[in-house]
């Protein structure tokens, strides 16, 4: 028995003396190269930058990107970020047992995380952020207890976040943001009390934000932006984050008021709540927040008026309430903000002035006001002390009195909006001093220009793109020839609506970047420039409502690009060039109310993506086109009043998608094709005034929008239909065809019943009579 124990005793001391030596020959400075080196085997290095410094003629702690520690020797840390590296993470990684650090963001790795990373128990710093990694979040990395960062944003991860991240004792610093999560927010994450910094933006997390039972007095920032969130924010929910300076919440579906315990965190520098459905009032406890430096609440449902006490915000950059339904006049006390950037209060119902002060605030750069009800004169000096402002927008508002000259002054302005307001007096020349300037917009503000001066003024501004200044009739005059000097990179001139008289300037054609012309409603004369035809990025001409003359020219059948193209009433004559039919991008074509002859070009049902055609009210002639059914996903089709003379080609059925049709006043003949009833989202059909002849089609009763119907004025016969809409339509529809029969209410005569005349009906008429006495002998002999 004693050799027994004694043997016993003996191998139990032997299995504990070989254990370090077994555990050393698995993990060696050796077991870290091969595991390095089975990476490097599964990535593709665009570089080379593995391939030239990590050899086995080296040691691994002289690697790149290596790190190693003083004390064992042994591969500490791992960063590869940045490197453009392609590939799968192999499940060797996990026998890196000394690994404190494991860093590959921003690089294409791809595939799910191996599980055999779960052994890096020493791990602290895991980022593997801006990679294509699909697959959830595995659960096992709830076991790497000593990780204080975890880095999986920005990859395609899916699934929900696994509850065992809240084992993850001190973990400061976690990003999930930019991957495509979904199910709600594991309530385990809010007892990490050393957690600093949460980030679960941009997924698709939804439900409540869970309560929160703790203090977390390390927690900085929260950024749930970009999900699904609902509920209302409970009121106790910022009594547990004393110490928080970020909070995003934007871009949920949030309700409810702001909880008043958000105002007892001193330290909070930025909150943004902006698309949600949060509601009333903005606390006046706002003004408590004295650290705050950006603040964005649009787009949620916030009324009353903006409380007074922001001025204590005295270190406030952005200010952005847009989109709400804050009423009131705007706090004077803003305007000793003067630290403010970014000043949005618009589209809201805020009346009275704008306080001058603001005007004063040098650091602004964005002042955005428009769609409110301010009133009021601007001050004189607005633009003296703004030397950083490049965008100001004050359109849709009732302000009134002159435009200050002095908004010259801003010199960095590149976006000026003051559209629809109710100003006197003229455009400043002086806006050409704002050598900067994208985007104008002075349309409707009742201004004049005297000989259109002010554009001549903006060909000093060279990076000009977008200019707007239509619908001021008080502008009149001719266009200056001056305007092929305006900017290369303009792309949009509006000017509607604005009594502009002369021909329109053939300098036109120097505007090689231009993406619309929108000269509309004036009283342009002459012909149509062949340079526009030069202008290779042209997808909208609208010279609608003018007095130009002429032929369309040939030129413009160069512009490959135009997709709407409006020519209406004007007195544009001669054919309607065939080559038009090559604009293959046009989606709107307006050439009625004009004096075009000549037939309708075959070549425009090449076109097969033309949405509206109108061609009405000129003077064409001949046939419809044969192969109309190629304009298959035409909407709108108007050849009314013209001479057009033929029958409505069968093709007609094929315009599956049109719901406006009027061939009115023209010599259409023939019968009205049966085909009509497959045009199932048919609205509006008008035929009449022509010599279409034979009977209305049963199959309009198919037609189950059609809501206008006129067939007035042609030699139709035969009954009207009864059913569908047809109960809904007044004589109006029908008069005018004397062999029209029907229903009363229409004032056409009843349809008879006809005697029974052919042979036909004689036979079955004889075999009746047959049928009848057969029947009475057999009753006689029963």
């Amino acid at each position: 028995m004693g050799n027994t124990f004694l043997n016993l005793a003996l191998l139990i001391i032997f299995q504990f003396s070989i254990r370090p030596t077994f555990s050393m020959k698995l993990t060696t400075i050796l077991t870290d190269q091969s595991a390095l080196l089975a990476l490097k085997n599964h990535v593709y290095d665009p570089e080379n930058v593995l391939e030239t410094n990590w050899s086995s003629s080296t040691h691994v702690c002289n690697w790149f990107r290596v790190s190693c520690g003083s004390r064992h020797h042994r591969v500490t840390a791992l960063n590869l970020s940045g490197l453009g590296l392609v590939g799968t993470l192999p499940p060797s990684l996990g026998n890196l047992s000394f690994l404190s650090l494991l860093s590959i963001t921003n690089n294409s790795f791809h595939g799910r995380l191996p599980v055999q990373l779960s052994n890096l128990r020493r791990l602290k710093h895991l980022s593997f952020g801006n990679n294509s990694f699909s697959g959830e979040i595995p659960s096992w990395l709830g076991s790497l207890t000593e990780l204080r960062s975890l880095f999986l944003n920005h990859n395609n991860l899916n699934g929900v976040i696994p509850f065992s991240l809240g084992k993850l004792s001190k973990l400061e610093i976690l990003t999930l943001s930019g991957n495509q999560l979904f199910g709600s927010i594991p309530s385990s994450i809010f007892n990490i009390s050393s957690l600093q910094k949460m980030d679960l933006s941009n997924n698709m997390l939804s439900g409540s934000i869970p309560p929160v039972s703790r203090d977390l007095l390390s927690i900085e920032l929260i950024n749930f932006n970009i999900n699904n969130l609902t509920g209302h924010l409970s009121k106790d929910m910022f009594d547990h984050f004393p110490n928080l300076k970020e909070l995003h919440l934007s871009a949920n579906m949030l309700s409810g008021r702001i909880p008043m315990s958000l105002f007892k965190c001193k330290k909070l520098q930025m909150f943004s709540l902006s698309y949600n459905q949060l509601e009333g009032s903005l606390p006046v406890e706002i003004g408590n927040l004295s650290m705050l430096q950006r603040v964005y609440i649009a787009r949620n449902h916030f009324e009353g008026e903006i409380p007074r006490h922001i001025v204590n915000l005295t270190l406030l950059s952005v200010l952005d309430f847009p989109d709400n339904n804050f009423t009131g006049t705007i706090p004077h006390q803003i305007g000793n903000l003067q630290n403010l950037e970014y000043l949005h209060l618009g589209a809201n119902n805020i009346v009275g002035s704008i306080p001058p002060a603001i005007f004063n605030i040098s650091t602004l750069s964005i002042i955005y006001l428009e769609l409110n009800q301010l009133s009021g004169h601007l001050p004189p000096n607005m633009g003296l002390w703004l030397p950083n402002l490049e965008q100001l927008h004050l359109d849709i508002n009732q302000l009134f009195g002159s435009f200050p000259m002095s908004i010259s002054n801003a010199s960095q302005l590149t976006s000026l909006d003051i559209s629809s307001n109710y100003f006197s007096g003229t455009i400043p020349d002086t806006l050409g001093n704002l050598r900067n300037l994208k985007r104008l917009n002075l349309e409707t503000t009742n201004l004049s220009s005297s000989g259109m001066s002010f554009l001549s003024s903006l060909t000093n501004c060279r990076g000009l793109e977008v200019l707007y200044f239509g619908d001021n009739p008080l502008i009149s005059g001719k266009l200056p020839g001056s305007i092929g000097n305006l900017s290369s990179s303009l792309q949009k001139f509006y000017g509607p609506a604005c009594n502009i008289r002369g021909s329109i300037p053939s300098g036109f054609g120097n505007l090689s970047r231009l993406i619309s012309i929108y000269l509309s409603h004036n009283k342009l004369t002459g012909m149509i420039p062949t340079t526009i035809g030069g202008l290779k990025e042209l997808q909208k001409i609208s010279f609608h409502h003018n007095k130009l003359d002429g032929p369309i020219p040939s030129d413009l059948c160069h512009l490959k690009k135009l997709a709407f193209l409006f020519l209406s009433s004007n007195k544009l004559s001669g054919p309607i060039p065939a080559c038009l039919g090559g604009l293959i991008a046009l989606r709107s074509l307006y050439l009625d109310s004009n004096m075009f002859s000549s037939t309708i070009p075959s070549t425009l049902t090449r076109i097969s993506d033309l949405l509206i055609l109108n061609l009405s009210s000129n003077s064409l002639s001949g046939p419809l086109p044969i192969d109309i059914g190629k304009w298959k996903v035409l909407t709108s089709m108007d050849l009314s009043n013209n001479q057009l003379s033929s029958d409505i080609p069968i093709g007609v059925a094929d315009l599956q998608d049109v719901t406006y049709f009027s061939l009115s006043n023209n010599r259409i003949r023939g019968s009205i094709p049966e085909s009509f009833g497959n045009l199932l989202s048919l609205e509006f059909l008008d035929l009449s005034r022509n010599n279409l002849s034979g009977q209305i089609p049963k199959s309009f009763e198919k037609l189950p929008y059609l809501k206008y119907f006129n067939v007035s004025f042609n030699r139709l016969q035969g009954e009207i239909p009864k059913g569908g809409s047809f109960g809904n339509y007044s004589f109006e529809s029908f008069k005018g065809n004397e062999a029209l029969c029907g229903a009363a209410q229409l004032h056409v005569p009843s349809c008879k019943i006809r005697p029974l005349r052919n042979s036909k009906m004689k036979i079955w008429l004889h075999i009746w009579v047959i049928s009848g006495l057969q029947n009475s002998y057999v009753k006689r002999i029963q």
